[in-house]
């Protein structure tokens, strides 16, 4: 796995922080994004900007995803000047504080006792994680699309055993997020994200594809709408095997991925975890992590403003 601009199986792919806007974190301007809502279909709108075939600066990609939307802009305030030339050179120089306000988030009860949610920016859908996951709502992250790998990205994402590994202090176990899958049959749409993931994850971008990938037959499930309608979906599991992970990377791992029929642009869950580390998320958490992904009824979404952090 990789962040962009980092080796493959040295951490867990790149991540962009933002304040998502529309369904996924997808603007509605850029994105076919699917709101879980069966009343109103969800439009059709333009795709959002393909990732270029060759890696990227960083500055390539945020101009890449023009759905992200500015976090906020903190500033470095400069050292007190004391005024006077002449006194002691030693004496204790003062910093500004910086007040920072989060802007507003919709949050969503889980419906997994003990467990806490993951809800989309605007709260239409919504997924539960064990307590020790770290939730991400905000944050987007996957793996860039290479010569070899379709790439994938992610947002509503959440993550396990944050720098795990001491050689990579932004290394991780696991995390999860939804996608989007241009494929209307739940099954295939799966059986598409699961690949993705698992390919670009866990090989090199530019190749060569040594992972071994064995995925299991599609399993029938179910997707919960906000109005309490529910739909079919499918859930698809795959084993990762990988011959020479390196230092922090994962010799074998499970993926998985809930795909509900919502038409041409699904919104799958997708769930990935190593298996040779303390803390790692088994086959029987993994699918009750994918089970609990369900969309938000209007009422249970609330918005909360987090206080203001001072930085000093």
């Amino acid at each position: 796995m990789g962040w962009f601009g980092k080796k493959r199986g040295d951490s867990p792919g790149y991540e962009d922080n933002a304040a998502l806007d529309g369904f996924g974190g997808y603007q509605p301007s850029d994105s076919p994004g699917y709101t879980p809502v069966p009343e109103t279909p969800a439009s059709a709108e333009p795709e959002p900007q393909k990732p270029a075939k060759q890696p990227m600066s960083r500055s390539g990609r945020r101009a890449m995803y023009g759905f992200f939307a500015t976090l906020g802009v903190i500033a470095v305030a400069a050292l007190a000047n004391n005024g006077d030339r002449s006194s002691d050179s030693s004496a204790p120089k003062t910093r500004t504080p910086i007040v920072y306000t989060p802007s507003p988030q919709v949050v969503a009860p889980p419906v997994t006792d003990g467990w806490q949610s993951v809800a989309a920016k605007d709260g239409v859908y919504a997924y539960d994680v064990p307590p020790d996951w770290t939730p991400k709502p905000g944050t987007i992250h996957g793996w860039e699309k290479g010569s070899q790998v379709p790439g994938i990205t992610m947002v509503a994402s959440a993550f396990v055993g944050e720098g795990y590994c001491p050689q990579e202090k932004r290394s991780r176990i696991g995390g999860s997020g939804v996608t989007k899958v241009q494929v209307a049959a739940p099954a295939a749409a799966a059986e598409k994200a699961v690949n993705d993931l698992a390919v670009s994850a866990y090989n090199p971008e530019n190749g060569p594809l040594t992972a071994k990938i064995t995925p299991e037959p599609a399993q029938p499930a179910e997707f919960t709408l906000g109005t309490g309608k529910k739909v079919p979906a499918s859930i698809v599991l795959a084993e990762v095997v990988t011959p020479q992970p390196g230092a922090c990377g994962v010799r074998r791992a499970l993926v998985g991925v809930l795909a509900p029929e919502l038409g041409d642009d699904s919104a799958a869950l997708a769930v990935y975890s190593g298996q040779d580390t303390p803390g790692a998320a088994d086959r029987e958490l993994i699918l009750t992590i994918l089970r609990s992904y369900r969309g938000v009824p209007e009422a249970d979404r609330k918005t909360i403003t987090p206080p203001p952090s001072t930085l000093r």
